[in-house]
């Protein structure tokens, strides 16, 4: 009876290592993870491709001709266009983020994307979101000197200052970029390689791990989200003072003027937050949803592809410029 007791306690203490060697050579054989496709029926595929590709194309030349117009244009040489540029370029680089490789994976018919490659889409996303919520909140603070205090915008926006805030948010999202991206990849993968999106997004990522460190990613997320919540408050705050000292201007053309430089800002600020949101905030479901995939292109595409329309749509100085660019060619 001994004998067969020892013999029961060698076999689980066999099938246990042998599971801890099955984990370990999961988490050291990862290689590349396999990305969510948006079918596996070819002429639908090739469907994505095309609406992807002329998104993506629209997005390009919009973001790429506000830059144009504003740098050949040196009556839109103010702190306001100024971070405009700025905005455009964060725009380019997140859609260029996601939407090649997603196109290219359908033109393909494959999934896959390489580790390394999933790396850098992790870093480069955070790094150009981050950036674009840091200078939304620092063009709320321009549009508020600019109409609350107009006798000191010149001395407080200046050059200097405004190459600094710039600067500001782009290192203070690559630090915060590589926070997350530290925290996520050195966390071990061995539940599977299959992401349930169609790029590599952090929570889905976190559901791949198979350790409790992804607590610390989860902590690092909770604390940009509370960064979120302040800039949004900053915002808001900045805009109630706004509204306030523009109901106070008593000709009509001043609050044209006032709204149509602050309607458009407002209305991006709202679309980036709400698309954001409902991302984030939502419950990740254990299997591929089509909600999850709908909020990842309304906050991944969705923004880039708009933001063009929203300013050329709704400032006459970027239509006016538009026009004298057109009648140069």
């Amino acid at each position: 009876m001994a004998l067969d007791f020892g013999h029961f306690v060698l076999i689980l203490l066999n099938i246990k290592g042998l599971h801890n060697a099955l984990e370990m050579s999961n988490q050291t054989t990862m290689t590349d993870f396999l990305l969510l496709g948006f079918s596996d029926i070819r002429e639908l595929q090739i469907l994505h491709f095309v609406i992807f590709l002329a998104a993506y194309l629209a997005a390009l030349m919009g973001n790429l001709l506000i830059i144009t117009t504003v740098t050949l244009n040196y009556e839109l040489h103010s702190p306001m266009f100024f971070f405009l540029i700025n905005l455009s370029i964060m725009d380019l680089g997140s859609i260029s983020v996601t939407v090649p490789k997603s196109m290219s994976n359908s033109l393909l018919n494959t999934r896959l994307i390489s580790y390394s490659g999933c790396v850098i889409q992790v870093f480069c996303l955070f790094w150009f979101l981050g950036a674009n919520l840091s200078l939304l909140t620092v063009m709320a603070y321009d549009r508020y000197i600019s109409i609350c205090k107009p006798l000191h915008y010149g001395i407080i926006m200046n050059r200097r200052a405004c190459i600094q805030m710039a600067a500001c948010a782009w290192a203070a999202s690559v630090i915060n970029s590589a926070l997350h991206t530290g925290n996520t990849f050195t966390i071990p993968f061995c539940h599977s390689n299959t992401i349930n999106q169609f790029f590599c997004e952090v929570p889905q990522l976190l559901k791949l791990s198979c350790s409790d460190t992804y607590r610390r990613e989860l902590a690092a997320l909770v604390f940009s989200a509370c960064l979120a919540l302040g800039c949004f408050a900053f915002i808001v705050v900045s805009y109630v003072q706004i509204f306030t000292t523009v109901l106070r201007i008593p000709s009509e053309q001043g609050h044209q003027k006032a709204f149509s430089t602050c309607i458009p800002h407002l209305i991006v600020v709202s679309l980036f937050l709400s698309t954001g949101g409902i991302a984030y905030l939502k419950p990740i479901s254990d299997s591929p949803s089509p909600l999850d995939l709908l909020a990842a292109v309304l906050y991944s595409v969705v923004p880039p592809l708009m933001n063009p329309v929203i300013y050329s749509m709704r400032n006459k100085e970027i239509q006016a410029s538009f026009r004298k660019l057109l009648q140069r060619f």
